[in-house]
């Protein structure tokens, strides 16, 4: 078996040593790609069916919307048969998320929460029965309460005592639950109360005031009576909260809107706002004159119509007219009657009266309300001062006046009219009502600037040192360019002078030399010149030419010229 092993691999290695390079990277790809679908085969087969939520399908349409919708706000992936049926990923989320349902109250109507704790069995009897139901239901319950968010593991123990033959006699169903939380948190007071609605609906026979749910410190954590007066004092802490940040709100609003006509001119001062945090309901009927002609809004004023004393539906007119002799009563028979002699005289005469009335019935609009009335203001105090504005004065120049290193400034207070103005803004701002008593106050009082003006006097003087600096640096600079400037003419002057005393000098130099050359020549002398003689004269020629094309270049060239002499 060896020696065929070792031939299959020697002629593998013969074959391999043989391949292309395309040939090797194409067999490497084909053995990369047969072992990647090996692994996906394998792992597709091996993965988990989905798990369904409830045993029994959702019938209620709107129970199973709520369902999806929660377990979609928590990015679950959900799976919803045609008939009702709800599915997971895994058993795990199955059994996390049954125990929150069952928390918020997301169960479906028909849903029975006895099915999971259902243990048949063919040998038992009554008493195993409660054992084994009992063990079931902590160990079920302890199960729920631990998939829930921020609860560690819970511990259990339910008491279920026996069927009592009485009603009266029976003794109730108890329960005792302890919570140990991540990291020792508290539990809000809904999720305390979800808890123990779970709890007394997993028992039979258990009703709340049986439930005691205990931290892992050992406090009670249902016992929402004792916990009222603890919840009053949140309740009073949030809404304090609640004042300050709504106080804070309309205080800025105010001074951003204060701000923009008098900019950093505002201070506000305490506001406090009175809430009224009760919430009422109010219910009435409103009878209203109809309406005969709607309000043009697009008019400023009001051009509707209507009926005062309301549509006539229906009218009665009644005329009753009697002729007859008058009535005369004589009181009982047998008795004399009381009736004056003159009015006794009149007994057969014949009297006519005439009765006529109108009855109309008008109907008006009926509006029948129910309103609840939120949180509100019950009154406001509020106080903000302007201040007025401050002017530098200024002298006839324009320049900043100074008395004893300070700028002489001139305090300007706010006229009446503009605080009018400014009350009318605030009270606006904060929707002042004058039936709640609000009491909103706006003052001009002058505000102390005394360190702001200090630094700024400071920050002037500055400046106006620096600029006075600046001012004489600026007159040395130029009376050291006036004095380069004179230095420099009268220093071209002197040289212009000692360039003309020099040509002088060359001049009568060369007319001595012609002269005694002339003398020379008239007495028959033969005056002969050396070559650097000659050399000289030409040189001193084309200076001479030189001087009178370029003076200050030639300069240098006859300062030179006499040096070397």
């Amino acid at each position: 078996m060896n020696e065929w092993f070792k031939k299959i691999v020697s002629s593998l290695k013969e074959k391999w040593s043989k391949w292309t390079v395309l040939k090797k990277l194409l067999a490497v790809g084909i053995a990369v790609a047969a072992v990647g679908a090996v692994i996906w085969l394998v792992a597709g087969s091996s993965k988990e069916s989905t798990i369904r939520l409830f045993a029994r399908p959702v019938t209620d349409d709107a129970m199973l919307a709520r369902i999806e919708a929660r377990l979609a706000q928590e990015n679950v992936q959900v799976y919803i048969s045609n008939d009702g049926y709800i599915s997971v990923d895994n058993e795990k989320i199955a059994k996390k998320w049954r125990a929150q349902l069952s928390v918020e109250g997301l169960l479906p109507s028909d849903f029975d929460v006895y099915a999971i704790f259902n243990d048949p069995s063919w040998n038992r009897n009554d008493r195993d029965d409660q054992v084994k139901y009992k063990k079931l239901v902590e160990t079920k319950l302890q199960e729920q309460l631990s998939q829930l968010e921020h609860i560690d593991r819970a511990v259990v123990t339910v008491t279920l005592p026996e069927e009592a033959v009485y009603a009266s006699m029976q003794k109730p169903a108890t329960a005792s639950v302890t919570l140990f939380t991540t990291g020792n948190m508290d539990l809000e007071k809904n999720t305390v109360k979800g808890i123990q609605s779970l709890i007394v609906k997993a028992v039979e026979g258990l009703v709340p005031e049986n439930v005691v749910i205990l931290n892992s410190t050992g406090n009670q954590i249902n016992d929402f009576e004792g916990m009222a007066e603890s919840d009053r004092l949140s309740n009073i802490e949030r809404t304090q909260k609640i004042r300050q940040r709504l106080e804070a709100k309309y205080a800025n609003d105010v001074k951003a809107q204060l701000e923009t006509i008098y900019p950093g001119r505002v201070s506000l001062g305490l506001m406090t706002v009175d809430w009224d945090f009760s919430e009422e309901k109010e219910s009435g009927t409103e009878h209203t004159a109809p309406v005969i002609k709607q309000d043009n809004k697009d008019t400023s004023y009001d051009d509707g119509k209507v009926a005062e004393e309301g549509f006539p539906i229906s009218s009665e007119t009644v005329r009753k007219e009697y002729v007859g002799s008058l009535y005369n009563p004589e009181g009982p028979a047998g008795v004399d009657g009381l009736t004056p002699p003159n009015y006794s005289d009149l007994s057969n005469a014949i009297g006519k009266t005439t009765e006529e009335g109108v009855k109309v019935n008008r109907v008006v609009d009926v509006r029948n309300y129910e309103k609840t009335v939120t949180p509100r203001p019950s009154r406001i105090s509020f106080s903000v001062n302007i201040d007025g504005v401050w002017t530098k004065d200024l002298d006839s120049r324009g320049n900043i006046i100074f008395e004893n290193n300070r700028i002489k400034r001139t305090y300007t207070p706010l006229s009446p009219e503009q605080l009018k103005a400014a009350k009318e803004t605030v009270e606006g701002a904060l929707g002042s009502d004058k039936d709640r008593n609000d009491n909103i106050v706006v003052t001009n009082q002058m505000v102390d600037h005394s360190a702001e003006f200090e630094a700024e006097d400071m920050a002037e003087l500055k400046r106006q040192n620096r600029n006075k600096a600046i001012v004489l640096i600026l007159i040395g600079i130029a009376v050291v360019l006036v004095i380069f400037i004179l230095f420099r003419i009268i220093t071209r002057e002197i040289e212009r002078r000692r360039r003309l005393r020099e040509e002088e000098l060359l001049r009568k130099q060369r007319e001595e030399r012609e002269q005694a050359l002339w003398d020379a020549k008239e007495q028959g002398m033969e005056v002969t010149m050396s070559v650097e003689e000659r050399k000289r004269a030409e040189l001193q020629e084309s200076a001479v030419a030189m001087a009178k094309e370029h003076p200050e270049d030639v300069a240098m060239l006859i300062r030179t010229w006499l040096m070397e002499e």
